[in-house]
């Protein structure tokens, strides 16, 4: 099952980021980890919490006629969550 959609705003983007998480049976904690930064980071992110490069990038979005879309794939049945890669 392939999750899908719009994303109009930086709360889309991180609910579709934790939708991703969550399917691969992570916590904030071990994503962070696997990523190299803070749990709190993860956690904003998630959140939809405004910063300057989302503002920017939804502004740019809206301005140019430009649709960005998301897909959550489910996770193979024989990866584990440390073997992802971070760019699936």
């Amino acid at each position: 099952m392939t999750l899908r959609g719009q994303v109009r705003n930086a709360e889309a983007l991180g609910r579709m980021l934790q939708q991703g998480r969550m399917l691969h049976g992570m916590s904030q904690r071990q994503l962070a980890e696997q990523l190299g930064i803070g749990q709190k980071w993860v956690w904003e992110m998630e959140q939809g919490k405004p910063g300057l490069l989302t503002e920017r990038l939804f502004e740019m979005l809206r301005a140019t006629g430009v649709r960005l879309y998301a897909e959550v794939d489910e996770p193979e049945e024989d990866a584990h969550p440390s073997e992802l890669s971070s760019d699936e």
